[in-house]
């Protein structure tokens, strides 16, 4: 008698669209979440409603991954090859792309909203807005860890 093979994690029946639309779910409600709350408790964060926020998170994860998708598929040219050189342009293709797109991933929300979300502040809001953003990496990194933890 054939006894089944011992279940894995991977032979729970979830497929990988499955798994990626949990990650993104969670992801926008942390974002939702952190958006909120520093629209609720700092003037600097003005959103008009609920519904703009859960937008306003929406199209930050998405904009967020794409920046970090865009940082690793470089970085992944410039880690094959050798040299200090190269480890240099690394360091700094990652530095000015993930600088960078703080720029253009509030050009968006900007044009997107208008000013139904707004970042207040010199500079057009870009210090509040990389507040904020540093706040969304904090939550969605805590709640990584802690779901890994809970392996």
């Amino acid at each position: 008698m054939n006894r089944p093979a011992q279940t894995t994690r991977n032979d729970l029946g979830v497929t990988a669209k499955q798994r990626l639309f949990n990650r993104m779910l969670t992801f926008v409600l942390i974002d939702l979440t952190v958006l909120n709350l520093f629209a609720e408790h700092w003037e600097r964060v003005h959103i008009d409603s609920f519904t703009i926020s859960l937008f306003a998170a929406l199209l930050l994860q998405v904009l967020l991954k794409a920046t970090i998708h865009l940082e690793h598929r470089i970085g992944a040219y410039f880690k094959a090859r050798p040299g200090k050189t190269w480890k240099l342009m690394r360091l700094l293709s990652a530095w000015a792309i993930l600088f960078s797109s703080k720029f253009v991933i509030l050009w968006a929300i900007n044009v997107i909203f208008g000013d139904q979300v707004q970042f207040l502040g010199p500079h057009h809001g870009i210090v509040p807005f990389i507040v904020v953003v540093i706040g969304i990496l904090f939550a969605e990194t805590a709640a990584s860890r802690i779901f890994h933890w809970l392996r």
